[in-house]
């Protein structure tokens, strides 16, 4: 089938949106025309389409152009209209879902005014339910919509119900949590890199105080929960047969620092069983 092409006035109709959209939206890099005709009109095409209704869901969910526009990066790898669509409907379900906790704690402190019952405690709770969704907003500096999708599709495929109840059980994990414990995995990783490549013995002092502190990294997030450690292990396991373009994030360590690791792990293991 051949490709159509349109032009900017007939475009805007076609996707209902306004030419100064179109090229306000070209000018910041988000959509721009697919090529230009030899008169130097911008010409579009359908796959523009699905790229400009890729822009507006992500825009409707609140993420800012700076941060569409990481999502929509040149080179990115082209998903079909069924793919993109069905991103975006999760992504709506779990905004519906953020949304529908604040209205059922505003219902709740209605029904207790009606009631004559409400008291100041009915007003917290409702703060404390938009407070919880906007804590949860943290995330999106660290991880793009995208990678969070593929690290919740990884933990439903890598942790036991079991497992995911000990760590719903132990409340929110906070902007401070998540700070903390990159802290402590990049000093961590900064030393396995170092010792690494100065192929230092897996045995020795250094390498295996970094274990140690590896070792207690784990523990603190399993809590020392087997199932946790089991999904863990799992998770990872997943997440290595994911190809590059797949993988939610860089992986943190090389074949070799890797390989390193694992041997100072299995000392340290040795001597502390």
């Amino acid at each position: 089938m051949d490709q159509r092409f349109y032009r900017t006035g007939q475009f805007a109709r076609k996707a209902a949106v306004s030419i100064r959209t179109l090229r306000y939206y070209d000018k910041e890099g988000l959509l721009a025309p697919s090529r230009y005709s030899e008169s130097g009109y911008r010409l579009y095409t359908d796959r523009d389409l699905v790229d400009l209704q890729q822009i507006l869901a992500l825009k409707f969910l609140g993420l800012s152009l700076d941060e569409i526009k990481a999502l929509m990066r040149p080179g990115r790898t082209h998903m079909s209209l069924q793919e993109v669509l069905d991103q975006q409907k999760r992504m709506m379900e779990a905004k519906r879902s953020q949304l529908d906790n604040i209205i059922q704690a505003i219902s709740e402190a209605e029904k207790l005014l009606r009631s004559s019952e409400c008291d100041w405690n009915s007003l917290v709770n409702v703060i404390q339910a938009i407070q919880m969704e906007q804590n949860r907003d943290w995330v999106k500096k660290y991880f793009t919509p995208e990678q969070m999708e593929q690290m919740q599709k990884l933990t439903e495929e890598s942790y036991s119900e079991e497992a995911r109840a000990s760590l719903a059980s132990r409340g929110e994990w906070t902007e401070a949590d998540q700070e903390q414990a990159t802290a402590g995995w990049n000093a961590v990783n900064s030393d396995i890199a170092r010792l690494a490549s100065e192929d230092a013995d897996p045995a020795g002092a250094e390498a295996q105080d970094v274990a140690a502190r590896y070792s207690n990294l784990i523990s603190a997030f399993t809590g020392g929960n087997p199932e946790v450690a089991g999904g863990l292990n799992k998770w990872w396991q997943n997440y290595g047969a994911l190809s590059e373009e797949q993988k939610p994030f860089k992986s943190p360590y090389t074949a070799e620092q890797r390989a390193w690791v694992d041997k100072a792990l299995e000392v340290y293991r040795q001597n502390n069983r």
